[in-house]
C-alpha cells in the first residue's frame, strides 16, 4: 500500500472521529497522532501536486485541534475549583500541610497587663514548598496528551491560552478565599488602624499559604501538563503573576502609608514574612518574564524596612515631645512609662530583625549619629567597656529609656511637694526596672545599668522616706519633757508640755497620712517594702515614747484624746497606705 493510500485511510479515520460528538478524547487523540506521524513520514514533495489531499489534512487537523481545545478547556473547568482555606489551615483534614506559625505579637496592646512573647529566632529557616493536588490524578494524563498533541500540531498558543483562562481565575479565587482583598492605596490610607491590622494579619497568612502551597502546586501542575519547560513557565507566570503582584501592592501601600508608632510591630511582622519567603518567591517565579516581579519583591522588602526604621525614629520623637501641664494625681506610674516599657517589650520580639534593619542603614553609609539629625545611635564605648559588644537595638533601648527618664524628670518637676516628686520618680523608675527584669529587655542592658537604676529607686525611696516622715519622728523627741534617769516624769516639767507633744504627733501623723491617702504604689513588692520601711521608722520611735510617758497621762481627764493611737493602730494605718480603694478605711481610722 503506497503512502497516498495510507494517508487517505488516516484522513477517513480522523474525519469519522472528529465528526462524532460522543467519542472520548482518547479516540481522536489516537487518530490525530497517527495522522501527524504519517504526514511527518511522507517525504517532502510527494504531496506537492495533491493540494486537495493536503488541504483536507490541514482542515481535519484544524477541526481536531478545535475539538481538542474544547475538550481540554471543558476538563479543566469541570475539575478545577478553588481551594478551601479551612482545609489548608486544618492539619487533621490535610496532614501534609504544616499549621501556620502564630504572629509574635498577638493583638497589639500597650497596657500594664501586656505580657510579651518569648523571643523566637527572627530569621526563621526557609520553609520548603508543600504540594497539593489541584486536579484529580485521573484527569491529568488526558490533559497531558491533549497538550502534547496540540503543541506538536503547532497549536501551543491556543492550548496555553485555554489553560491560563481557566486556571488563573481559580488561583485568584483561592487567594481571595484566604482573606486577601484588593485595596487601593487610598483605601488603605483611610482605613482605621484596627481594621488595617486585621487586614495585615490576613495578608501574612494568605502570603504564607500562597507562596508555600498554592503557587508551588500551581507551578507543579503546569509542569505536569506541559512537557515543554518554556511553555509551563510561561503558563504559570501568567497565572500567578497577578496574584503575587497583589500581595506586593498591599505591602507597598502599607510601607508608604502614614507612619504610626502603633503600626510598627505589624510592619516588622510583614517585613519578616516577606523576607523569610523571598527565596521561595524567587524560586517559584524564576522565569525571565518575572524578573520585574522578583525585583519588585526585593524593593517592597526594602521599603518595609525603611518604613520600620522611620517609625522607630518617630517613637523616640514621641517620647521626647510627650509633655504635661498638670502633675499626675497620686504620684503613680505615668501612662507614658507604661506605654514605652510595654512597647519596648513588644519590639524586642523582633530583636534580630531590628538589628538587621538598623544595620542595613549603617552598611549603606546612610546611618547617622544622634547629633547628625536622627534619633538612632550607633554603639559606642562609654569608658567602662559595657557597650563594646552592643547590638544596635541594645544601644537604641538604652537611648529610648534615657529619653523616657528625662521626660519623667520634667513631669516630676510639676509636683509642688518634693516628697511627692520623689514618690513619683520612685514609682516610675521601679516600673522601668521591673519591666526590664521580667522581659527580653534585660538581655539588651548591662549588669551595670541594672545596678545603677536599682540604686536610683533606692535613693528616691530614701529621699521620700526622710522628707515625708522625719517631721513625724521629730515630734517624739524628749526635749522639753525632762525625763528622769529611770524613766520617771520630772517634777519640773509640765504635763501640758507632754500633752502638747502627743497632740503635735497626732496632728502631724494625721496630716502626713491624709496627704498620702491618694498616693498609690501599683507594684505590690514596692508597696510592701515601702510600708515596712515606714513602719520600722515610725512605730519603734512611737512605741518608746508611749512607753515612757503613757503612765503620766492615763489618769488625766480626756486622756484618750491625747493617747489617741496605740502601737497597733499605727501599724494598721501605715499598712493600709498606697493601695487604691482603701481610702475610706483610713479615714475611718481618724474618726
Amino acid at each position: 500500500m503506497d503512502l497516498k493510500e495510507n494517508l487517505r485511510q488516516a484522513l477517513d479515520k480522523v474525519g469519522k472521529v472528529v465528526t462524532c460528538s460522543d467519542g472520548p478524547p482518547s479516540d481522536y487523540l489516537g487518530a490525530v497522532e497517527s495522522l501527524l506521524e504519517l504526514l511527518e513520514s511522507i517525504p517532502m514533495g510527494v504531496l506537492d501536486q495533491d493540494d486537495q489531499t493536503l488541504d483536507e489534512a490541514q482542515s481535519l487537523i484544524q477541526i481536531a485541534m478545535s475539538r481538542m481545545e474544547g475538550e481540554f478547556r471543558q476538563l479543566l473547568e469541570d475539575y478545577s475549583e478553588s481551594v478551601d482555606p479551612d482545609w489548608l489551615f486544618d492539619p487533621l483534614a490535610n496532614p501534609s500541610v504544616v499549621p501556620l506559625m502564630e504572629t509574635k505579637t498577638g493583638q497589639v496592646m500597650f497596657t500594664d497587663s501586656f505580657e510579651g512573647e518569648q523571643e523566637v529566632p527572627s530569621k526563621r529557616p526557609p520553609l520548603g514548598p508543600l504540594f497539593i493536588d489541584l486536579l484529580p490524578s485521573e484527569v491529568i494524563p488526558t490533559l497531558m496528551n491533549i497538550a502534547v498533541c496540540m503543541v506538536q500540531s503547532g497549536y501551543e498558543m491556543e492550548c496555553c491560552q485555554a489553560y491560563i483562562q481557566v486556571r488563573k481565575p481559580i488561583l485568584e479565587e483561592s487567594v481571595s478565599r484566604l482573606g486577601m482583598e484588593r485595596f487601593s492605596i487610598d483605601d488603605l490610607q483611610k482605613m482605621p488602624r484596627e481594621i488595617l491590622e486585621a487586614e495585615i494579619l490576613r495578608w501574612m497568612k494568605a502570603l504564607s499559604v500562597s507562596v508555600r502551597i498554592l503557587f508551588p502546586s500551581e507551578k507543579q501542575l503546569c509542569e505536569k501538563i506541559f512537557a515543554n519547560r518554556s511553555l509551563s513557565e510561561n503558563c504559570f507566570e501568567q497565572i500567578g503573576r497577578g496574584s503575587m503582584a497583589q500581595f506586593l501592592d498591599f505591602a507597598e501601600a502599607v510601607a508608604i502609608g502614614r507612619r504610626s508608632v502603633e503600626k510598627l510591630p505589624r510592619i516588622l511582622e510583614m517585613y519578616e514574612s516577606l523576607r523569610d519567603l523571598l527565596d521561595n518567591i524567587e524560586s517559584i517565579f524564576s522565569g525571565a518574564s518575572c524578573s520585574k516581579l522578583r525585583r519588585e519583591a526585593s524593593s517592597v522588602l526594602c521599603r518595609l524596612g525603611e518604613s520600620a526604621r522611620g517609625t522607630f525614629i518617630e517613637f523616640a520623637t514621641l517620647i521626647r515631645k510627650n509633655t504635661s501641664r498638670n502633675a499626675l494625681p497620686g504620684g503613680t506610674v505615668h501612662p507614658l512609662t507604661r506605654y514605652v516599657m510595654n512597647y519596648l517589650r513588644l519590639l524586642l520580639c523582633f530583636t534580630n530583625t531590628l538589628n538587621e534593619i538598623l544595620g542595613n542603614r549603617r552598611e549603606n553609609n546612610c546611618f547617622m549619629r544622634a547629633d547628625e539629625g536622627t534619633n538612632i545611635r550607633v554603639p559606642h564605648d562609654d569608658g567602662e567597656g559595657e557597650h563594646q559588644d552592643e547590638s544596635l537595638i541594645s544601644t537604641q533601648v538604652v537611648h529610648l529609656i534615657e529619653l523616657l527618664e528625662i521626660n519623667l524628670d520634667g513631669k516630676a518637676d510639676l509636683y509642688r511637694d518634693s516628697n511627692l516628686r520623689n514618690f513619683f520618680l520612685m514609682n516610675n523608675f521601679q516600673y522601668i526596672v521591673q519591666k526590664v527584669k521580667d522581659s527580653e529587655i534585660c538581655r539588651q542592658l548591662s549588669d551595670g545599668w541594672m545596678r545603677r537604676h536599682m540604686g536610683k529607686v533606692r535613693q528616691f525611696h530614701k529621699s521620700y522616706l526622710i522628707g515625708a516622715w522625719q517631721k513625724v519622728i521629730a515630734c517624739l523627741r524628749d526635749d522639753g519633757t525632762h525625763s528622769g534617769s529611770e524613766g520617771g516624769f520630772s517634777r519640773g516639767s509640765s504635763k501640758s508640755v507632754l500633752k502638747d507633744k502627743f497632740k503635735q504627733f497626732n496632728d502631724t501623723f494625721e496630716e502626713v497620712v491624709k496627704t498620702q491617702q491618694s498616693w498609690i504604689v501599683s507594684d505590690p513588692h514596692l508597696r510592701a517594702d515601702l510600708r515596712i520601711s515606714i513602719v520600722e521608722l515610725v512605730v519603734p520611735a512611737y512605741r518608746a515614747f508611749l512607753t515612757r510617758y503613757r503612765s503620766h497621762l492615763e489618769s488625766e481627764k480626756n486622756s484618750d484624746r491625747v493617747l489617741k493611737y496605740s502601737v497597733e493602730d499605727l501599724e494598721c494605718i501605715l499598712n493600709d497606705l498606697f493601695e487604691e480603694g482603701s481610702i475610706s478605711h483610713r479615714r475611718s481610722s481618724f474618726s
